[in-house]
């Protein structure tokens, strides 16, 4: 068996989004950054935990994983973010643009059909906050038919806690190892 693909999401994941009274998790540094084609005098400000960058690291480099973004950030995911975190440099999934108003425009994430396309028979790990159960049957699905799929969807206020990759690294260390040919 090939390594599993970890698939990461920022918003939600690593960018929590602010609670009702605006403030956010105590442990993220504000950042302003400028994303792809908005203008100077348009930034957008985000909010990263240190640590993720450290915890992260120690599950991408230990080789259990092929970790791709999977964000609407797209390239800035590998040009803003991963840099501010201190993550090694690796790829992101091309995204489509859809025009929609909903993450789940037909019932399930948007991203859903592009990844499952790009996946084919690959097993993978996907952080997400953004899941609904149509997509937690998806992976259930996957799996069953022999294509290993574990979904972890974090808390959108809190995004990514460690006990979430205390998960991914379990459920791999479970996993059957490639087979020589």
């Amino acid at each position: 068996m090939t390594l599993p693909y970890l698939l990461l999401d920022i918003d939600g994941v690593l960018i929590p989004f602010p609670a009702a009274d605006g403030s956010t998790p105590p442990t993220h540094v504000r950042h302003t950054v400028l994303p792809t084609g908005r203008r100077p005098d348009d930034s957008v400000p985000i909010w990263l935990d240190p640590s993720q960058g450290r915890i992260l690291t120690d599950l991408l480099t230990n080789g259990i994983v092929t970790p791709v973004w999977c964000t609407s950030w797209r390239k800035d995911a590998t040009t803003i973010i991963g840099p501010l975190l201190g993550l090694p440099d690796f790829p992101y999934l091309d995204l489509p643009r859809p025009q929609i108003t909903t993450s789940h425009p037909d019932g399930y994430l948007w991203k859903r059909d592009h990844v499952d396309t790009w996946l084919g028979r690959s097993p993978a790990v996907w952080i997400d906050d953004d899941f609904t159960s149509l997509d937690h049957g998806w992976a259930a699905e996957r799996t069953s038919r022999g294509t290993p799929t574990l979904i972890v969807q974090p808390d959108p206020h809190l995004g990514l806690q460690p006990e979430h990759l205390t998960k991914v690294t379990k459920w791999v260390s479970q996993l059957p190892t490639a087979r020589a040919v």
